[in-house]
């Protein structure tokens, strides 16, 4: 103890301060910081990774730990608090939200330009469409995979 403080070593203090983050990001040239940060989340809250009541990053901790400007990630947060992914408590602070009840198009409205994406890509690729569902299908499995606990 030093001047009523407990001292951790530094090792210990590195083991905390990566576990922070609650989800894997490799930042990819050519795509915006905040793009690639929203998609890393989305889809660790969606994967099951990150689960209804679970804590999320703030603002500060997100900026200090993937060394991005402090408005990308209150922009990240904001985003996904507005697609009602987060929520804050307060009290306790921004957690990830219990999924709202909508319809099938509701929910399939939100793709719409993905699916877009998707589908111009595989078109320049040359991909039919058997080749694009088998690839959706493989990712769904897999992710399926992940939420209920097994590897893929």
């Amino acid at each position: 103890m030093f001047n009523g403080r407990f001292l951790l070593p530094p090792t210990v203090l590195r083991v905390i301060v990566h576990a922070v983050i609650p989800f894997r990001l490799t930042f990819q040239p050519g795509v915006s910081i905040y793009e690639q940060v929203v998609y890393a989340a989305k889809k660790a809250i969606i994967a099951g990774q990150l689960r209804p009541g679970d804590a999320f990053p703030s603002v500060r901790v997100l900026s200090k730990e993937l060394k991005i400007n402090p408005n990308t990630a209150h922009k990240v947060v904001s985003q996904l608090m507005g697609e009602g992914m987060l929520e804050v408590l307060p009290g306790i602070g921004t957690v990830v939200a219990a999924p709202t009840a909508s319809t099938a198009a509701e929910r399939g409205r939100l793709l719409r330009t993905q699916l877009e994406q998707l589908v111009v890509e595989a078109k320049k690729l040359g991909l039919n469409l058997d080749d694009v569902t088998q690839a959706v299908t493989d990712h769904w499995e897999r992710l399926d995979s992940t939420r209920n606990g097994r590897k893929p």
